[in-house]
């Protein structure tokens, strides 16, 4: 039985025999004790006040006293206020740590023969990757693994949004003045960057057009819609829906180009799919779905041909589906997608992990899925998430906007390899491992970062921030694991036998570390409900603070028995085994030397 049940028995048949008063073990509310307060587990006293005519206080006082004196559970009680603090005995605590060390694949919930999808990234064809996607690869991943954690059969899947007028504008303009030019690897030109390049030349262009039309006496929106470039690009869809061959040929060379450089940087950031799919294909299937929905009356067609989803039933607005010539909107797709993985994966849940900017798309995407009766609309969630702010406003950009990701990446690890040689952390490194080192450290600090904020916030990044190793950052924690390393390096060089260890009593900081590593299954299945990774970053940065001062305040090598040098050394390596295990959630490789 679990310690918290255990206690709530103890309390319930403690509040029987001091008060004659039943309640079951069920109805007693226990809470983790706050961190400024001694103790493990709170019992708030308040419900029981009209009931047992006494103040709060005087209940906390009375049933900790009797709790301390009959409950082999209890060393000591606190009493704030409302609130009875439970300390555990150091007994508890040593057959919790003998429950830890006994567990097989500890912190892994059981199968729950389930599927769940999670889509990332998606990004459109006619650009590099920027720092929106990082975050969205980041926490998609990390929802991912945290998912298979708690039993899920997990299929991480993307759309590459590889048609429609923003790809066309990028092959415009490369068709009007590419000359031939190619991706060119050896001086630092990836094919996304390349297209990336050709899709800012056409915005220039675009941009000067309306202008030029502006001046002429035309509106703006009318401008935006007369100007030749913009003409020129939707005549490119419009051939490219109807197959034409040279546009097709060209559009085939230029998304091989971008998919070969996201695929560069997906393996540099170390996160992967199970499957991509290509609104290319899925558009067709969406193109279905709106005759399906027509037939039931799901959509309705305006005089000029257009589609539409009347969803001012519950609260939403009229959606264009189909254009009135015939092309696709995002909406169509998203349809065909959904529809697709469906059949691929029979998939009980499907996150999409996308920005607070597509709310309102995703809130008519299941509303339609639903009124046209799919069996997967009811599993359908939306992770949405916050923009990302830089202090100095950008990094590098295209238009000031746009902060590239393998510029960003790159930079992380300049900076982290600057701070490693000040601070001596790798002396002995081979250039090669140095390399690891400061790619490990580069993208842990990243991650953490952009993990550790609740997916909704908006977030201020500060890149030099995130890579301090005194404050709540990845290389704090990956320090600590790098410690603990060297620590048991040094055990096997005495030839301590782990297992052989004995001990009676506890130190204070012992007594948090057992209590820390009970809950991270816990916080694994808190996180797998929440979709949280910002839970799993709190944890193991409180793990790692946790270890630092029990590091401080006991001597793990020098104790004076050799089964309690056993012992602790023993602890080292199971707090090395969660950090690493949930560093591993949020995508984070944890380094040996430092």
């Amino acid at each position: 039985m679990e310690i918290a049940e255990q206690l709530k028995d103890s309390i319930a048949a403690t509040i029987k025999e001091q008060y004659q008063q039943d309640i079951l073990s069920s109805e007693i509310n226990l809470q983790p004790t706050r961190k400024e307060f001694e103790g493990t587990h709170t019992f708030v006293t308040f419900p029981l006040t009209k009931r047992l005519g006494k103040k709060p206080e005087d209940i906390g006082h009375e049933l900790g006293t009797a709790l301390q004196s009959n409950s082999e559970l209890i060393a000591s009680y606190q009493v704030v206020k409302g609130f009875l603090n439970l300390s555990l005995t150091d007994e508890v605590f040593l057959a919790m740590y003998k429950q830890i060390n006994e567990a097989s694949n500890f912190g892994t919930l059981p199968s729950k023969n389930e599927t769940v999808m999670v889509e990332y990234s998606s990004p459109n064809t006619n650009k590099p990757l920027h720092l929106g996607h990082l975050r969205t690869c980041f926490l998609g991943y990390s929802v991912a693994e945290i998912l298979k954690a708690n039993g899920y059969d997990v299929k991480k899947v993307s759309i590459l949004n590889d048609r429609g007028i923003h790809i066309c504008k990028s092959m415009l303009a490369y068709a009007k003045w590419g000359n031939g030019e190619l991706p060119d690897a050896k001086n630092g030109l990836k094919g996304d960057h390349l297209v990336g390049k050709y899709y800012v030349q056409f915005e220039q262009a675009y941009k000067k057009e309306i202008e030029e039309l502006q001046n002429k006496g035309m509106d703006e929106d009318q401008a935006k819609k007369e100007a030749p470039m913009m003409l020129e690009a939707q005549a490119y869809l419009k051939k490219w829906e109807e197959g034409d061959e040279q546009i097709h040929n060209l559009w085939k060379k230029m998304n091989g180009w971008v998919l070969d450089g996201f695929a560069q940087t997906y393996k540099e950031i170390g996160v992967n799919f199970d499957k991509e799919y290509f609104e290319s294909n899925t558009y067709l299937l969406g193109k279905d779905i709106i005759d399906e929905g027509l037939e039931k009356g799901v959509f309705f067609k305006k005089d000029d041909g257009s589609i539409w989803a009347d969803l001012t039933d519950i609260g939403l607005d009229h959606k264009l589906v189909l254009r009135a010539d015939g092309t696709s909107v995002y909406v169509t797709q998203d349809l065909g997608t959904a529809q697709e993985r469906y059949t691929d994966f029979n998939y009980k849940k499907s996150i999409y992990v996308v920005g607070n900017e597509q709310d309102y798309h995703f809130k008519v995407l299941f509303a339609i899925l639903k009124k046209l009766g799919k069996p997967f609309a009811k599993g359908l969630f939306h992770l949405s998430y916050g923009m990302i702010d830089l202090p100095s406003g950008k990094m590098k950009s295209r238009e000031g906007t746009v902060v590239d990701a393998d510029f960003l990446v790159d930079e992380m690890m300049r900076n982290t390899k600057a701070l490693t040689e000040e601070k001596g952390k790798i002396e002995g490194f081979t250039a090669q491992e140095a390399n690891i080192l400061h790619r490990q450290l580069g993208l842990g600090a990243l991650k953490y970062f952009l993990l550790k904020v609740e997916p909704k916030k908006r977030m201020l990044f500060n890149p030099l921030e995130s890579i301090d190793l005194q404050g709540h950052t990845g290389p704090f924690i990956q320090y600590t694991h790098a410690r603990i390393s060297a620590v048991i390096r040094k055990a096997k060089t005495l030839q301590i036998d782990l297992e052989n260890y004995k001990v009676d009593s506890l130190h204070s900081s012992e007594r948090e570390l057992i209590h820390l590593l009970h809950q991270y299954p816990g916080m694994v299945e808190e996180a797998g409900k929440l979709y949280s990774p910002a839970l799993i970053c709190q944890y193991v940065y409180d793990l790692a603070k946790a270890y630092n001062r029990f590091y401080a305040e006991c001597s793990i090598l020098g104790a004076d028995q050799p089964e309690l040098i056993a012992f602790r050394v023993n602890l080292s390596a199971k707090v090395k085994e969660v950090i690493n295990k949930s560093m591993c959630l949020l995508g984070i490789e944890c380094p040996e030397r430092m």
